[in-house]
């Protein structure tokens, strides 16, 4: 990290610290304690599992009315850092809250989970915008994925802590229930993310911005307005969010349908969290990796590399018999997860007028909800139709090919070289 500045170092941490929420709460606690806590208090599985994804179909219909709103009032001069630091403290305080929602309070759960997920993702869209504030465009790249790298190998650390606190109830060496265990493991979460986010509110601060005016609300709307009008100037970035819409909808479903296509596999809980942990650990060194190769071969051309590996995964699942088939599966995809979502990020940020780097990236943020959608849609109707669950991750391969086509012509962003000093005070 010595090559970094101290703003860099402190934006790449951010990364470190809010990846624990994505793999023990998103991904791999909150679910099962859920599931548990609902199953106790009388709500059979289907109705279980449906009220979880209306939760999380609410949360991302709210923000998707928040993103751009809230991203172009962040614009104005100051804005930027308060909207980070309240939805950061919005997010890590309903995880914080999780531990303390009693018994068989499956409803109070799923609500402070939805605010837990707003707060969380809400603060994603001004970290994410934060990137033009904090360093040179020659540098996004290599930035963008040495915070992803990083993410990777932060989560791992809690994920670690959390399920053998977790395991160690269960076997009753711990005197702990595993519902408490699983509370620990939110209060872990919070306290992590919460601490390495320190250096993000010291060192990180807004240098591109819109003046500030009177009735500033009002005026983001019109702003708001203005952009939707000249979206033809803008025709380089439209290109780029559909081919991004397109490919990272086949990225995020592999990630959140993994486990339940290994579970038709027939492969057990414990061996789906050791994958999962595998994957963490190899995705690390890879988004790295992709950061220094985008300088040499640039972002686009890491991304066609990306797109090219999950067109492979989508073939090879096709074949899939085994529990090794599986685990090389897994390690394909973890090859090329974090660069792709990273240089995504990056490239997109070079396109962007960097005083409205909040709107835009609230239009970056809906594109990536709404691209969670058709995916698991495509899957989902694909399997059913043939009975398979591998013709439906083959069929992902349609959103790969639109993706990488889209791409294509979407232009490189021409370089400007803006110095950046992320450690001056407003």
């Amino acid at each position: 990290m010595g090559t970094f500045t101290k703003g860099e170092k402190s934006w790449i941490l951010y990364d470190w610290a809010n990846s624990a929420y994505s793999i023990i709460i998103t991904t791999a606690v909150f679910p099962i304690f859920y599931k548990s806590v609902a199953s106790a208090a009388g709500v059979s599985d289907v109705n279980s599992t449906a009220y979880l994804g209306y939760t999380i179909a609410i949360a991302t219909f709210i923000l998707a009315l928040l993103s751009p709103i809230l991203g172009t009032i962040a614009d104005y001069q100051g804005y930027k850092k308060k909207f980070f630091t309240f939805f950061f403290i919005l997010g890590a305080g309903a995880t914080a809250s999780l531990a303390f929602i009693p018994g068989e309070q499956w409803l109070p759960l799923l609500i402070c989970y939805t605010i837990a997920t707003i707060g969380f993702s809400g603060a994603n869209i001004f970290y994410d915008a934060f990137l033009v504030d904090i360093t040179t465009e020659e540098k996004m790249n290599r930035v963008s994925t040495r915070g992803y790298g990083l993410g990777y190998i932060g989560s791992t650390i809690p994920f670690i802590i959390s399920i053998a606190i977790i395991l160690l109830s269960q076997k009753e060496i711990l005197p702990l229930s595993p519902a408490a265990a699983s509370r620990i493991a939110f209060l872990i979460t919070a306290i992590w993310w919460g601490v390495f986010s320190i250096p993000m509110f010291k060192n990180v601060y807004q240098l591109h911005y819109i003046e500030r005016e009177s009735k500033p609300i009002i005026n983001s709307f019109k702003r708001l307005g203005t952009t939707f009008k000249d979206i033809r100037k803008y025709r380089a970035l439209f290109l780029f969010l559909l081919a991004y819409f397109f490919y990272i909808d086949g990225v995020g479903t592999i990630i959140s349908m993994s486990t339940a296509y290994g579970t038709d596999l027939g492969l057990s809980a414990t061996t789906l969290l050791i994958v999962l942990f595998f994957t963490q650990v190899v995705a690390a060194p890879f988004s790295i990796l992709f950061g220094k190769l985008s300088e040499r071969f640039t972002g686009k051309k890491m991304l066609y590399v990306g797109i090219f590996v999950y067109i492979i995964v989508c073939i090879y699942a096709f074949f899939l018999k085994t529990a090794l088939d599986f685990w090389i599966l897994a390690m394909l995809v973890a090859t090329s997860q974090g660069g792709i979502q990273a240089l995504s990020r990056s490239y997109y940020a070079k396109m962007i007028p960097k005083e409205k780097s909040n709107e835009f990236f609230g239009f970056y943020n809906i594109i990536g909800k709404f691209a969670a959608v058709m995916g698991p849609i495509l899957l989902g109707v694909t399997a059913q139709i043939t009975g398979n669950t591998s013709y439906g991750v083959f069929s992902l391969v349609i959103l790969f090919i639109i993706g990488i086509v889209l791409l294509s012509r979407v232009p490189e962003p021409k370089t400007r070289n803006v110095p950046s000093d992320s450690t001056k005070t407003f």
